[in-house]
């Protein structure tokens, strides 16, 4: 492609509408809005797929291989054909139009085959890293599925809906039997006891590379913990890519204490230090 077409696919992050960004299709660079699926394709119809996303900051990807490694186990665990050299080459070339500043990748793989890569803005930076209030919402987990991160999304977004619509910031994921495990999209710590504290992997959760850093910096206790553990919390915050750790100002009808708290503060601090020195490949 020609400088002068890699310079008409650039865009402003503040203003471009979603179909402006760029996208790789089978490793051909275009606007998303011209990545067509087709609707034979499995991934459309039946949700049939793995993704992964990570954050990229002027231009420099952040976790692209821990990501990567993990979109590898999804298409395994899925029996999804994954080749990661045609993949690799497509970021590749996605990131030769990046703007400035900070933008995610979103990669998509289809049971029909299909490739497709593309830049995207974080939304509402506001909206992401001010205190939030959760809405538990009950949700069951499909046991065959855990840790995978599949294309069949729709459950958690409702979540998010029902959260929204009643007022809420996010919802807060709580299987029938009262354990919390995470958010829709983020990871969910707490402090209790003075103690930081978050879900185990093994009550279905993901596998989030953001949980991961926290986790390897930080002092955290991993368990299956009661609904009424978490909202008896000193502090806590959701954790993502995109969210950073974004304090919890409520859970339900319940107010935290603080938000931030001090572990909240720090937390932020080693993910901002980690994605700026690039800490984790």
């Amino acid at each position: 492609m020609t400088t002068d077409s890699h310079r008409r696919l650039r865009v402003d992050p503040d203003s471009a509408a979603p179909g402006e960004w760029p996208a790789v299709l089978d490793g051909e660079l275009m606007r998303t809005a011209e990545a067509m699926i087709p609707a034979t394709d499995d991934g459309l119809i039946r949700g049939d797929g793995a993704f992964d996303a990570f954050l990229v900051r002027d231009g420099r990807p952040f976790a692209r291989g821990a990501h990567m490694d993990r979109l590898e186990r999804s298409c395994a665990a899925l029996q999804l054909p994954f080749s990661r050299p045609e993949v690799e080459q497509d970021i590749d070339r996605l990131l030769t139009v990046a703007p400035p500043g900070d933008v995610v990748v979103r990669v998509i793989l289809t049971r029909g085959g299909r490739r497709l890569c593309r830049l995207e803005g974080l939304g509402d930076t506001d909206a992401l890293i001010r205190p939030v209030r959760l809405l538990p919402v009950v949700y069951d987990p499909s046991v065959v599925l855990n840790g995978v991160k599949t294309l069949s999304y729709a459950a958690n977004m409702l979540a998010s809906r029902r959260a929204l619509t009643a007022g809420y910031g996010e919802a807060l994921l709580v299987r029938s039997d009262g354990t919390v495990l995470e958010g829709p999209t983020c990871s969910v710590f707490w402090v209790r006891h003075g103690r930081l504290r978050t879900p185990a992997l093994g009550t279905g959760i993901l596998a989030s590379i953001t949980r991961r850093v926290i986790m390897d910096s930080l002092s955290v206790e991993e368990g299956t913990y009661s609904f009424e553990e978490v909202v008896a919390a000193e502090e806590a915050f959701l954790a993502s890519t995109a969210r950073l750790a974004q304090p919890i100002a409520a859970i339900g009808e319940t107010a935290l204490p603080v938000a931030p708290g001090a572990l909240t503060r720090r937390a932020q601090d080693v993910l901002q230090r980690a994605i700026d020195q690039g800490l984790l490949a």
